[in-house]
């Protein structure tokens, strides 16, 4: 069966301060989204599809499509304000971002054939990832079984600021709630503020949390288009000040038990590039990594 890798790549990195997808990290000019790349191809990935933003399309392609050309397939799919619903083109005109985390991975529906992992552009998952959510794909033929490929919080969070993390509530094996939160690190314990407006409460540091990366069946796209599709049902207020949310739509069908989404906890160093001054942390780990001989130091020989 097919295996897609399914990489969101439309955000500006408003927080960042520029395009963080092709900041160099690595000791060769190397993005995340190399290491993403390559990590996905020596675990039996079959192909790799970049959600990106028209305006960005010729950067992206002289840069991280070049490198990767002969490597393993690429095509591009694009996240778009005024792809919405038809009747909802007034509205659209009047948003300046992309409608979040639901629209990107439903851009790539027709381009992926059979099973498919979802992943952020700017967050780098590890080898141990990116293996166990294959072995996942291959092994569990249930439709409407998925998996989260978890990190303990402390692992994602930043020195710098809060980030947002959906926070899993595991038990034997599947997350049987999960609630999309910013969540900041305090003296001992971490501070989760729902996006949903719900109150606000403490977890350990060690608990753990989903940062979008996600294993799916081909079928789960129909969870995307419904889900986006009810999303324009809100009032236009709520339409153009919030998004739609991928941990939003998995805790809906959670709740409603219309799925199963396993626990898997990843062993891989996570890094994550947030802030602008997470850069240099994260550029330091990925040459320890480096030493410890988890990747060469040229990636793409």
């Amino acid at each position: 069966m097919q295996k897609t890798l399914v990489v969101m790549a439309a955000g500006m990195g408003s927080r960042f301060g520029g395009l963080k997808q092709i900041e160099p990290v690595g000791p060769n000019g190397e993005f995340i989204i190399d290491y993403s790349a390559y990590d996905a191809k020596r675990a039996g990935y079959d192909k790799i599809v970049f959600v990106i933003k028209k305006e960005i399309e010729e950067v992206f392609k002289e840069t991280i499509g070049e490198r990767l050309e002969g490597k393993i397939k690429v095509e591009y799919a694009f996240q778009e304000i005024m792809d919405v619903p038809n009747g909802m083109e007034n509205i659209a005109e009047k948003r300046e971002k992309p409608w979040g985390t639901v629209q990107a991975v439903l851009a790539a529906k027709d381009l992926v054939n059979g099973s498919f992992v979802v992943i952020n552009a700017d967050d780098f998952y590890g080898y141990d990832s990116y293996v166990k959510s294959a072995e996942f794909l291959d092994n569990n033929t249930q439709e409407n079984e998925y998996a989260a490929i978890n990190f303990p919080y402390d692992v994602t969070a930043s020195k710098f600021g809060s980030v947002k993390r959906a926070v899993c509530y595991p038990k034997e094996g599947e997350i049987k709630k999960l609630i999309e939160s910013k969540v900041t690190t305090m003296d001992g314990y971490a501070l989760c503020e729902p996006l949903s407006g719900e109150e606000s409460f403490q977890i350990e540091l060690d608990h753990p949390v989903a940062v979008n990366m996600f294993a799916f069946k081909n079928n789960f796209f129909q969870y995307l288009e419904e889900y986006f599709n009810n999303y324009f049902n809100n009032s236009e207020e709520f339409i153009l000040k919030n998004e739609a949310l991928l941990p939003e739509l998995i805790k809906e069908k959670l709740d409603s038990n219309q799925i199963v989404l396993h626990n898997i906890v990843s062993n891989s160093t996570w890094l994550g590039m947030t802030y602008r001054e997470d850069l240099d942390i994260l550029k330091h780990n990925i040459q320890e990594l480096i030493k410890k001989g988890e990747y060469p130091e040229k990636l793409w020989d």
